[in-house]
């Protein structure tokens, strides 16, 4: 008896500890951030007393790293004095700034050239509660390029605003997926089992590369139709959409098969799994290679409900990835009236906003 009132004791305890170390944190967090924002701000009022040096800012900025490094220790280097300049160009208003990040997510944050992508990460990180290894990942798979893709102007500029905005089946939809973190890179031979048992050994990383909302229901899920058995690869549920997010597995190409398939997955579950409140059943069909010729005369494109999407066992390179964006309007520009959102994409394209 005595054992089990120590453990409780000790659990409440240690539970007291947790939370205070955990508020200690933030509180000290929020005042450097606070502080570094302020130093900005100094530095960028002394640059505007009219000096016309032009070595004047270099000089500034070095006489500054070497006397606080000196008085204050580390993280006074010369670079983080600039970005602690950038931080208050970049966010003039201190009621822009927010407090659940980290110094360290504004450095990666700042980084970033394009205005709309900035507001993307800031508030998605916010949004999704992203560690600044989980933001370093996204930048560098360059998350709001891949989901801009699929968006129109108007789209584009609300996700600059509010992080990923999940209203409809679409927008979980990104092309490619990026699935370094399975560790597979560019080897051969493999099949969608080992896939699978990758996605499965890193299913953190991959429910952050599905996005919000998503929680793991279960890995080849039997589903019986008369006397026969069938298997989805993976089962999720989405509780932001309120939906079942079936996904299917493919080695190479998209095929006709693949799709109906998926469409057969889907009747099943809208029919025998959906309870009442859940919204339509979503099927995922993620391959190595999508024949978007081929697509145009299957059920994928007039069934809102399913989605080809490629992956990518490479992070690619910004260059990569713009022109997989460049084929893909090609593409469409093909068959103009096919998608109302084409006029707007090529807009944003020329603009330089995606």
């Amino acid at each position: 008896m005595a054992s089990e009132n120590f453990k409780e004791a000790y659990s409440s305890i240690k539970e007291i500890l947790q939370s205070a170390r955990s508020q200690a944190f933030y509180a000290v967090n929020s005042a450097m951030v606070k502080a570094y924002w302020e130093i900005g701000r100094v530095i960028v009022e002394e640059e505007q007393k009219g000096k016309d040096k032009a070595d004047y800012g270099e000089r500034l900025m070095q006489n500054l790293s070497e006397r606080l490094t000196k008085e204050f220790g580390p993280g006074f280097k010369n670079r983080n004095i600039w970005y602690m300049r950038s931080f208050y160009l970049t966010y003039p208003k201190m009621h822009a700034v927010r407090a659940e990040l980290t110094w360290t997510h504004y450095r990666l944050i700042l980084s970033v050239e394009n205005e709309h992508a900035r507001g993307f990460y800031l508030n998605e990180c916010v949004n999704s509660r992203w560690s600044t290894r989980e933001l370093e990942r996204q930048m560098n798979s360059l998350l709001y390029e891949r989901l801009a893709l699929s968006k129109d102007k108007k789209e584009v500029l609300e996700m600059a605003k509010k992080g990923q905005v999940i209203e409809k089946p679409s927008d979980l939809i990104k092309d490619p997926f990026v699935l370094e973190f399975v560790g597979l890179g560019e080897k051969s031979g493999f099949d969608e089992n080992e896939l699978e048992a990758h996605l499965i050994g890193h299913l953190k990383h991959f429910l952050l590369e599905l996005g919000r909302g998503f929680s793991f229901v279960g890995q080849q899920k039997r589903i019986l139709v008369g006397d026969e058995h069938f298997y989805i690869d993976l089962v999720f549920y989405n509780y932001l959409l309120k939906c079942f997010v079936l996904v299917d597995l493919k080695i190479g190409k998209l095929t006709p098969q693949d799709i109906g398939q998926m469409d057969f997955y889907v009747r099943y579950y809208e029919k025998e799994v959906r309870q009442a409140g859940d919204n339509p059943t979503i099927g995922l069909i993620l391959c190595s290679d999508k024949n978007s010729a081929m697509a145009k005369y299957t059920m994928l494109e007039e069934n809102r409900g399913i989605f080809a999407s490629r992956y990518r066992l490479v992070i690619p390179s910004e260059e990569e990835l713009r022109e997989e964006m460049e084929r893909q309007m090609l593409l469409e520009e093909q068959e103009p009236n096919k998608n109302p959102n084409n006029l707007a994409k090529k807009s944003a394209k020329k603009k330089g906003k995606i």
